[in-house]
């Protein structure tokens, strides 16, 4: 498909870079896997029994998850460089 200047195939380009930066942000919001750690990643404090139980996988203790949460995340959004919309606009 043509589409003006663009080469032919990179309308299907941008819809597939749209999709796999999409689904590495949903792996990465996936659940901590494999053991857990005894002690924090980040502080190298002792991660309570009772969190490693309840989170497979856990790598940080509490106070250090609660930071990383409060962080903005930075999202790409939609790849909308090949829309007309964006071009008028």
């Amino acid at each position: 498909m043509a589409g003006g200047w663009a080469r032919d195939g990179a309308v299907e380009e941008q819809i597939e870079a749209s999709i796999n930066d999409e689904l590495k942000r949903m792996q990465a919001r996936r659940g901590p896997v494999g053991e857990s750690a005894t002690h924090c990643a980040e502080c190298d404090e002792e991660i309570p029994e009772k969190r490693r139980a309840a989170i497979p996988g856990v790598k940080l203790c509490v106070e250090c998850q609660q930071g990383r949460d409060a962080r903005p995340q930075m999202r790409g959004g939609f790849n909308r460089r090949g829309s007309k919309d964006s071009q008028l606009r």
